[in-house]
């Protein structure tokens, strides 16, 4: 809890001052990595942690699957054995979108978009950790952290080259998926797709097309962290993530890559929302969300843009300095979430876990996913209901009464 509180520190000048569009972004996905390295560090003596390089896919320039700048895209493989040498996780990353020339030309000189950029070494925690006492279901599976440099949740297909920039998220997922087949993925009898945040989105949009990957005979299921992404009213009455979603998709090609089960009826930018593709979805999926997302309330449900005067400042910055008008709106808020996954839980195969917290992605996180102060809804944490589920243990359809009853939380607090 210790290192928790001091990556609070690192992050607040960066989100106080960075809150809208591509800077934030890129920002706060800079401040995650800090808070690995900060924690990491300060408790080297107890704490070995386990660090996966980086793996450029050689082959995917002939498939002009290339990453904004036209660079080569990557991954992190670490190996399995034991009783999991044929099973396979892959998580998507997560860092954002770029949805206008302007910020994907910014968006490339980053590893959000550019190969350059990359860390070459990562560190595996969290569902990706490596130690059974940290990550009791998937330790011993082959692992893989597909890297996200195109700024689309691998979604686009097209370019602009007057502006030297390359959208290839869904070339770069085949490429992918092609590499790791050749080295082993293709016999895998149990396979898990997973994804943070604009990742989390990914492993919605992607999840059929990752079963049909496999033979019929292997079990196949879906996890999305943090992807719940709602379609929802901005604080000024407008609809900041829809547009900026509007631009992703236009920009960038998306339409023709997303579920036709979405598109032969609605618009492709409603069908960049997951609420509008996650109740057709025929594999198995399990939704990991926090009910008040801080990363929507920050940028998608109060941006500076749409509160010019500050008055959600104080509120977007720590949860307790919200006013009781604040606590309402961002009740609605979770009561939109509720009811988007209504007929989504009916499902027997979908899995759900959405707590009470101001929080976003809790999979890849220690102290979120397994840790003995973990996140609880009930008697149960993350890890054991995400176990549970893929392996058919239990059922889990949980959803967390309303702020502030969860006193497990590990609500994220800027100041």
């Amino acid at each position: 809890m210790t290192n928790l509180l001091l990556w609070s520190v690192l992050v607040i000048g960066i989100l106080g001052s960075c809150c809208n569009g591509y800077e934030y972004d890129e920002y706060l996905n800079k401040t995650e990595v800090s808070f690995q390295d900060f924690a990491f560090k300060s408790s080297a003596a107890a704490y070995n942690p386990l660090t996966v390089g980086l793996t450029i896919i050689q082959g995917a320039g002939s498939r002009g699957a290339v990453c904004l700048d036209g660079t080569l895209p990557g991954y992190h493989l670490h190996r399995g054995y034991g009783s999991g040498a044929n099973s396979w996780l892959i998580q998507l990353e997560g860092g954002g979108w770029c949805d206008t020339v302007r910020s994907c030309v910014y968006r490339k000189k980053t590893r959000r978009g550019s190969l350059n950029y990359m860390e070459k070494q990562l560190v595996f925690s969290g569902i990706l950790s490596n130690k059974a006492e940290e990550n009791p279901d998937f330790f011993n599976w082959n692992r893989v952290k597909l890297r996200y440099c195109d700024g689309a949740s691998f979604a686009g297909d097209s370019e602009d080259k007057a502006a030297g920039l390359q959208f290839r998220g869904q070339r770069i997922w085949w490429a992918a998926m092609e590499d790791l087949k050749a080295k082993g993925m293709r016999y895998a009898n149990q396979a898990l797709l997973s994804g943070c945040s604009a990742g989390g989105l990914a492993s919605i949009l992607k999840c059929d097309d990752f079963r049909g990957i496999f033979s019929s005979r292997t079990k196949v299921k879906c996890l999305s962290d943090g992807g719940l992404f709602l379609n929802a009213v901005d604080v000024a009455g407008g609809r900041t993530l829809r547009n900026m979603f509007g631009g992703v998709v236009k920009l960038q090609g998306v339409g023709k890559n997303l579920p036709r089960s979405c598109t032969n009826h609605l618009d492709p930018t409603t069908c960049f929302f997951p609420e509008n593709l996650i109740a057709s979805i025929q594999t198995p999926i399990f939704l990991l969300n926090a009910a008040y997302d801080s990363w929507q309330v920050t940028t998608s449900l109060a941006p500076s843009s749409a509160d010019p005067h500050g008055y959600w400042t104080a509120c977007k910055a720590n949860y307790a300095h919200c006013s009781a008008s604040q606590i309402q709106y961002l009740q609605r808020f979770r009561d939109h979430m509720v009811n988007v996954v209504q007929r989504f839980s009916r499902s027997p195969k979908n899995g759900l876990f959405i707590n009470s917290c101001f929080a976003h992605c809790q999979s890849e996180r220690q102290d979120t996913w397994f840790s003995d102060n973990s996140p609880l809804i009930g008697n149960k944490g993350i890890a054991l209901a995400v176990g549970d589920w893929y392996f058919d243990r239990a059922g889990c359809k949980a959803i967390d009464c309303p702020y502030p009853c969860d006193k497990t939380c590990h609500n994220l607090v800027f100041r």
